[in-house]
């Protein structure tokens, strides 16, 4: 059974059977991306982010272990990131097939994984916030929610920098706006929108069960 939030026990990294399959399936599903990419340059860029991510969440692990929910939310937003830089966002073979699916007129994956981005961290942070720090409850809802909305205006500066300054050769690829001159924004309103659903709910399961 999957540990949560509120779950007194975590087992180290060696004692966890899951963890242990997540990594290998990362590592492999990682080498995979690479492997088969259709631009290694921009691969490698997207990439940057991916590294900084993982490294700091083993490096917490020692300090912190997260919940077996936690993690796996974690797992399955890092596989949807790899997945989108091994073929670049804006040409995702399975954007575009929702593209068909829908008669869209733009590949929405990057849509997808910027709502991701909040639905899927939002429970990780507050089981970090809730677990390591031992904040408020109430701080513990609201902070994921506040801090996800910080770190996508982060991003799309830290994007718009990379893109603009250090490889805008790649410029094009890495920000895959598909002409939509509000894309950033709608990004970051998308990963709002999931943190502020991941909070509403873990909270209604949360009434379910304690009820």
């Amino acid at each position: 059974m999957l540990t949560t939030t509120s779950s007194p026990l975590r087992s180290t990294f060696a004692d966890n059977r899951l963890l242990q399959g997540y990594a290998v399936t990362f590592l492999l599903f990682w080498a995979w991306t690479f492997v088969g990419t259709t631009d290694r340059a921009n691969w490698i860029t997207e990439n940057a982010l991916t590294i900084l991510f993982i490294v700091g969440v083993a490096w917490s692990h020692r300090r912190f272990k997260f919940s077996d929910l936690s993690y796996s939310l974690m797992f399955v937003y890092i596989l949807l990131h790899v997945y989108g830089a091994m073929y670049t966002y804006a040409e995702n073979p399975l954007g575009y097939w929702l593209q068909d699916l829908v008669a869209g007129t733009r590949n929405n994956y990057d849509r997808i994984v910027h709502f991701s981005f909040g639905f899927l961290l939002a429970y990780p942070m507050r089981d970090y916030f809730r677990n390591h720090f031992q904040w408020p409850n109430w701080v513990c809802w609201v902070l994921p929610v506040e801090i996800t909305m910080s770190f996508s205006a982060a991003y799309e500066l830290i994007e718009w920098a990379v893109a603009d300054i250090f490889f805008p050769a790649q410029g094009h690829a890495y920000l895959g706006s598909q002409g939509d001159v509000w894309d950033a924004q709608k990004d970051m309103a998308l990963a709002f929108s999931g943190a502020v659903l991941a909070m509403l709910l873990t909270s209604t399961v949360r009434r379910i069960r304690g009820k």
